[in-house]
C-alpha cells in the first residue's frame, strides 16, 4: 500500500506544477494589462493638454488677425510681422506685460507722458543677456497696442523718422523680419530667425494674401 501510495503522490506532483505555471503566468500577464491601461490613462490628458494648447493659440491668432489686417490696410504692414512679433514678444498673450498692461510688443516708454509702468526685461548686451528694468508703455486694449506699434514703424523714431522704413516697404515676411533686427527693435542676435520660424510653423504669412 505504501509503494501504491508514493506513485499516486509523484503522478499528482506533476499535474501540479503545470497547474502552478500557468496561473503565474496569469497573473503576470493581468499585471501587464493593467500598466498598459495606466499607461494610456497618463498618455490621454497630455493629448488633451496639447489640443486645448492649439486652440487658445488659434483663439490668440484670430484675435489679432482683424486689427492686423487694419493695419496692412492703412499703412502697408505684413500681418505675418505684426502676428509673429505679438507671439513672441507676449507669449501667446500670457506675459505680465500683454496679460495685465495690454503691451503685445515690449513698446518701451520714452515720455513722461506716456501711461507706463516700469518692469524687469532681458535685453542681449556684450555678448550676454542681463535683466534690467525698464519704463513700458501701458494700453487699454491689444488693437490700441497694435496701432501704436504700427505708428512706430511709420513715423520712427525722434533721432530716424525712417528707421522702420525697410520693415514697411519689404516684398516679403523674410526681409521684413530681417529689416526690424538690422534696425535693432530688439537685441536679440536671432530676433529675425525666431519671427520667420513662428511664421512658417503657423502659416501666418496667409493673412499677407
Amino acid at each position: 500500500m505504501a509503494k501504491k501510495y508514493t506513485r499516486r503522490y509523484g503522478y499528482q506532483r506533476k499535474l501540479t506544477l503545470p497547474v502552478f505555471l500557468g496561473a503565474v503566468l496569469l497573473v503576470v500577464g493581468l499585471i501587464v494589462f493593467l500598466l498598459s491601461l495606466g499607461g494610456l490613462s497618463d498618455t490621454t490628458p497630455v493629448a488633451q493638454s496639447d489640443a486645448d494648447n492649439s486652440i487658445d493659440k488659434q483663439a490668440f491668432i484670430a484675435e489679432i488677425v482683424p486689427v492686423a489686417k487694419e493695419m496692412q490696410a492703412s499703412h502697408g504692414i505684413m500681418p505675418s510681422i505684426i502676428l509673429a512679433q505679438a507671439i513672441l514678444e507676449s507669449d501667446w498673450g500670457t506675459s505680465e506685460l500683454s496679460a495685465k498692461y495690454n503691451n503685445l510688443f515690449g513698446i518701451k516708454s520714452f515720455s513722461s507722458n506716456d501711461h507706463s509702468v516700469k518692469l524687469e526685461t532681458k535685453e542681449y548686451k556684450d555678448g550676454k543677456w542681463e535683466t534690467i528694468k525698464a519704463n513700458f508703455k501701458v494700453y487699454a486694449s491689444w488693437s490700441d497696442c497694435i496701432r501704436d506699434h504700427t505708428l512706430l514703424f511709420v513715423q520712427g523714431v525722434d533721432w530716424d523718422p525712417y528707421l522702420y522704413q525697410g520693415v514697411l516697404l519689404a516684398d516679403d515676411y523674410q526681409t521684413a523680419a530681417k529689416a526690424l533686427q538690422v534696425a535693432g527693435y530688439a537685441t536679440d542676435p536671432g530676433y529675425a530667425e525666431k519671427l520667420v520660424s513662428l511664421i512658417k510653423e503657423y502659416n501666418l504669412d496667409q493673412y499677407d494674401q
